[in-house]
């Protein structure tokens, strides 16, 4: 086993207190997911309890959907990332999502080396093969299937189960986890291994140029949210549980999920970045247009 690199910036004790704190004072806890160095700095500035960053955010920051990035590009990606938000980062625990079927780093300890050393103080499963097999009509179907190629790559796990495994290894090393899960039996799974945040993805997010068409109505996705959040506290009653996605959009939008789900924060990404992004600058640039000569 390779030697491990540098400790994170912040530890998982350190992160786990100010989340605690932030929940005891009645306030929210917000992840933000930042793809630049402009995005992340605003963000703290606002106030975020997290700074997230995902290889999809790239796609975001090219004006296109959010398009999920697999393989070793996706964690390539978001490494790369890590020099220009931590460049304006003063005081918030940077996150990576990082993509555990990674077949370049079949070494998961040598993968989570890779973003400690580079800065990271934390991780989330994403991409996740999750989001598909539980949101895609006939996903799970495949899971066996997925599961199956771990032989060939000379592995125990491979598919969801590896990155379960991924979040067990990060919290043997006492490393702050976070996971997005989109059923019960996952968020229980993930709470079984360690996680200290679970997240209910409850779909991509609508709203904006590049949104998702909306599926499922809000009750409905407030219900399976909060089914989520009972596995995960079933097994784990000190995981701190969150809400993703969906008809979750903006602030106005998300308040809902504090009134009807145990949900103590929100993860925005799209909602963060793309969303206020696009109506900040079509609007500054309207303001410019109306503008007369005398």
């Amino acid at each position: 086993m390779p030697a491990r690199v540098s400790s994170p910036r912040y530890s998982r004790d350190e992160i786990l207190g100010r989340l605690r704190a932030e929940v005891a004072a009645g306030n929210t806890i917000l992840g933000a997911g930042c793809s630049a160095g402009i995005i992340a700095k605003c963000a703290e500035i606002g106030g975020a309890d997290l700074i997230i960053t995902y290889s999809t955010g790239r796609t975001r920051m090219m004006g296109l959907p959010t398009t999920t990035i697999t393989g070793p590009a996706s964690n390539h990606t978001t490494l790369a990332m890590a020099g220009e938000l931590l460049n304006v980062i003063q005081d918030t625990p940077l996150i990576a999502g990082v993509e555990a079927n990674d077949f370049e780093f079949l070494d998961l300890e040598a993968s989570l080396d890779r973003f400690t050393g580079q800065g990271f103080s934390g991780i989330i499963n994403f991409p996740t093969t999750g989001l598909n097999e539980n949101l895609v009509a006939g996903g799970l179907a495949a899971r066996d299937y997925t599961g199956a190629m771990a032989a060939g790559f000379r592995q125990e796990h491979w598919g969801w189960s590896r990155e379960v495994e991924m979040i067990a290894r990060a919290r043997a090393r006492n490393l702050f986890t976070m996971t997005y899960v989109c059923s019960p039996d996952d968020a229980a799974q993930m709470a079984q291994a360690g996680a200290d945040a679970v997240c209910a993805h409850v779909g991509g997010t609508i709203g904006g140029m590049t949104g998702f068409r909306p599926r499922g109505d809000t009750s409905t996705l407030l219900e399976r949210a909060q089914r989520i959040l009972d596995a995960a506290t079933a097994v784990s009653p000190e995981i701190i549980p969150l809400v993703h996605g969906g008809p979750f959009h903006d602030p106005a939008s998300t308040g809902i999920i504090y009134r009807e789900t145990s949900a103590v924060g929100f993860v925005a990404a799209s909602a963060v970045e793309r969303i206020p992004v696009e109506n900040a600058i079509r609007e500054v640039c309207e303001q410019y247009k109306s503008l007369r000569r005398p």
